[in-house]
């Protein structure tokens, strides 16, 4: 692949498809979580300054692809990335991952924001944040009847009524099992972010019947094309490159 192609990652695919890019490519990194350094590929960190600025960038690397691989709930990113490519005037191609979809045994609940979630956990004593960093800002804001648990990436000083787990997905079934078991969580709070990575503490939930509160999806800009899944992306690829 001798195309110059700009990767906005961070995810699990991302990461699968840098892997498989050569040294012409540049994979680009928002800097949470680890970065990898066993890539063929170009690694840059940081962010770009908005859609100008990533179009910028665009333009004096000489880019003839830009990839939309952020996760799904990064909408300010994918929409920079749509308009920096309209503005660069180059194709942008983005991974749009669907959403896990409940079954008949599942009891999900859609909030739309931190005040919505907030209500919606007021009957719960013991709620399992799987949704990122927000938790981490309200931790003083606890509920006298309520212990949190929040998963994220890294580990962070957590009060009295609370504990912070640093982690990065894939999770084992087994694993997860044994995660709720042992903080008696009644809720689980995430996003819906679709990755298989994450999905077993769904299954879990379910075996115990626990309800899941998911945020929203974003809304998310039309680009030149959208793959479901990696393999037509990758496909695509070759056929272009």
């Amino acid at each position: 692949m001798n195309r110059r192609i700009l990767l906005l990652g961070g995810t699990t695919e991302a990461l699968r498809l840098a892997r498989r890019l050569g040294a012409e490519a540049i994979y680009s990194l928002a800097g949470l979580g680890r970065v990898p350094d066993d890539l063929a590929c170009r690694v840059r960190v940081g962010g770009f300054g908005g859609a100008d600025g990533l179009a910028a960038f665009i333009a004096n690397e000489g880019i003839e692809l830009l990839l939309d691989l952020t996760h799904p709930y990064a909408a300010q990113i994918s929409q920079n990335a749509a308009r920096a490519a309209e503005i660069a005037d180059v194709p942008c191609w983005a991974l749009r991952r669907p959403g896990w979809q409940a079954g008949p045994q599942d009891d999900w609940r859609e909030f739309e924001d931190w005040d919505d979630l907030i209500r919606l956990l007021a009957p719960f004593s013991r709620p399992f944040f799987t949704s990122g960093r927000e938790p981490l800002a309200h931790l003083h804001e606890i509920p006298e009847h309520q212990h949190w648990t929040v998963r994220c990436l890294q580990v962070e000083p957590a009060p009295t009524r609370a504990e912070v787990i640093g982690a990065r997905g894939p999770f084992s079934l087994e694993s997860e099992r044994e995660l709720f078991a042992r903080i008696a969580c009644d809720v689980l709070v995430s996003k819906n972010s679709g990755s298989h990575s994450t999905e077993p503490k769904l299954q879990v939930a379910r075996e115990l019947g626990l309800p899941v509160l998911l945020l929203r999806r974003p809304a998310l800009p039309v680009v030149d094309r959208e793959f479901a899944e990696m393999g037509t992306l990758w496909e695509a690829l070759q056929q272009r490159l």
